[in-house]
């Protein structure tokens, strides 16, 4: 899902290409051929809060079309945060209220369009999902609120601190019977990965966030790795290991 329109910094105009190295490398890991989903490719005016609202829009039909009759767990590469967003709601309507997502990243994603200090849709992501934001965008049925645990989150906005206070999401247990693995590579620390749209220092390695991974306690349904803002071969092989862990949880997920 090779999306950049979410993101608004400098390095987004790098998603589409290290979207497309990446799925490749994941494809290679998990034995299947990737599936590219079309894109616009253009800017279109905020609105309403959101930047690029339209053209985020036409991304979320073509991949609602992608996702009408998946064959076995999906594994989403993207693209900006927003990339996740569809498979995730998707999933929740699948599997019902007791899912759960867990979701790896420097930033809560928490933001709504009053709150968002930039207007950029990478950052309201998972709070889309609980039902709260853009009316466009809102996942229905929603997440149950508590259902969304945050891993490696360290740069919080106002407003998202407002949501966690009010317990819409929590840092210490995986939540539902099922969980959604959301990745965003801004989790791990620059020096581990310099390819992420947005970095952010003091974040986790690559063998902690895999050995994270493989320690999810419930079967993983689906799994989406977002904001990957680079091509470099060198760079993106530095990803093999968590990539793995992502595909062995979703292998078991799917004999659980």
């Amino acid at each position: 899902m090779p999306q950049r329109q979410g993101a608004l910094v400098d390095k987004a105009r790098f998603l589409p290409a290290g979207c497309l190295a990446l799925s490749q490398l994941a494809g290679d890991i998990a034995g299947v051929k990737p599936y590219v989903v079309p894109v616009s490719t253009e800017d279109s005016p905020a609105i309403d809060g959101v930047a690029n609202r339209a053209a985020l829009i036409v991304n979320r039909t073509a991949q609602l079309a992608a996702l009408e009759a998946p064959g076995g767990p999906v594994l989403t590469i993207g693209g900006d945060c927003g990339s996740d967003v569809v498979p995730i709601a998707v999933a929740r309507f699948r599997f019902g209220d007791n899912l759960g997502v867990a979701w790896f990243d420097a930033h809560p994603d928490l933001n709504t369009p009053e709150t968002s200090p930039s207007g950029a849709f990478h950052g309201m992501a998972l709070r889309v999902l609980f039902g709260e934001g853009d009316p466009e965008f809102v996942a229905s049925p929603a997440l149950r609120p508590g259902n969304a645990v945050l891993v490696g989150a360290r740069s919080i906005d106002e407003g998202e601190q407002a949501a966690i206070d009010r317990g819409l999401v929590s840092f210490d247990s995986f939540p539902g019977e099922q969980i959604y693995l959301h990745v965003d590579l801004d989790v791990l620390d620059p020096s581990e990965f310099g390819g992420a749209t947005y970095p952010e220092p003091n974040g986790l390695s690559i063998a902690e966030v895999a050995a994270a991974i493989d320690g999810i306690p419930v079967p993983v349904i689906g799994a989406g790795i977002t904001e990957c803002a680079t091509a470099d071969e060198a760079e993106i092989r530095k990803l093999a290991p968590l990539i793995e862990a992502v595909a062995g949880v979703l292998r078991r997920g799917a004999q659980d």
